[in-house]
């Protein structure tokens, strides 16, 4: 009986990871119908509920987000391994989740990207890019991409960039109309075109530090965004100053498009890695990306 629960339990998968019956018909290629039968008969089984429904949203409950992290892993394993057989001997077959933020994409995801796919073309790759806090386990990744700060201790991490700092940044013709900050506490007689956490819905503090010394300013500004390619357009066409990570910035700092300001005071991080629970080192298309993404970062640091 045991077995017989397994197609019950890929469906269940499925629709945990992209919270959605209709999202998870789709992918199946099934009726919605099907899929509530699935799941329903999964439950009745194991004589738990395993997710709230409403008509806007499809949750976890504990007993679900139990099972998702003990056997999605192991049957993602197994399925890959199915497909592995099937490929040519040398071959390198599967599927690989990845969660990013916005952030990374230019620096992590682009460059190793298509090294990637060059040498694994049958390995398919999708990446989602989310700003928020993802549990990767919970929702079905392979693998994540954050700032050092960010990760849970119990991950490996694979260092992906060199460190960086953050820097505010405005526009010389914003400068000559506002003039240039000396301190943290200018920031907040200036126009700062800010932005909202996902994770919280609040309004990001920008954090600088000097020594051991460290500020959280609560800037403002008349334009809140979550796209980095917004705040950059704003910033060069002098409507306000723009906290970023250097790289972003580089090539418009090179050009004088853009000024660093309170530059003694631009913090550092250690960089970009990627992290992922140490039994998803079995993974055969993970391994592979791990070493393409640390040659491609090798020849950068």
């Amino acid at each position: 009986m045991k077995t017989a629960l397994l197609p019950h339990l890929q469906v269940f998968l499925v629709v945990a990871r992209l919270r959605s019956f209709s999202g998870s018909a789709r992918e199946l290629g099934v009726s919605v119908p099907a899929i509530s039968k699935s799941v329903r008969l999964l439950e009745e089984q194991l004589n738990v509920v395993l997710l709230t429904r409403t008509t806007r949203s499809v949750a976890l409950t504990e007993a679900g987000r139990r099972l998702v992290e003990e056997a999605g892993p192991g049957l993602g394993q197994a399925l890959a391994a199915l497909t592995t057989v099937s490929a040519q001997p040398g071959e390198a077959v599967g599927r690989l989740r990845l969660s990013a933020p916005r952030m990374a994409v230019p620096f992590v995801i682009n460059p190793v990207l298509p090294t990637f796919r060059a040498r694994y073309p049958r390995v398919e790759v999708e990446v989602v890019v989310d700003d928020r806090f993802v549990d990767i386990v919970a929702e079905g990744y392979d693998a994540g991409v954050r700032l050092t700060e960010a990760i849970e201790r119990d991950m490996v991490q694979v260092r992906l960039t060199g460190a960086f700092r953050f820097v505010v940044v405005g526009a010389p013709s914003y400068l000559e109309r506002h003039g240039m900050p000396q301190k943290p506490e200018d920031l907040l007689r200036h126009e700062c075109i800010t932005f909202r956490a996902q994770s919280s819905g609040t309004l990001y503090p920008w954090e600088l530090e000097r020594g051991r010394k460290t500020w959280r300013v609560p800037v403002r500004g008349g334009v809140v965004t979550n796209d980095d390619q917004v705040m950059l357009s704003l910033a060069e066409a002098g409507a306000g100053l723009i906290y970023a990570c250097e790289p972003t910035v580089k090539e418009l700092l090179r050009a004088g498009r853009l000024k660093v300001v309170l530059e003694a005071y631009a913090p550092s991080v250690p960089g970009f890695f990627l992290y992922f629970p140490s039994r998803a080192q079995r993974s055969g298309p993970l391994r592979l990306f791990v070493e393409a993404a640390r040659e491609l970062a090798a020849k950068r640091m």
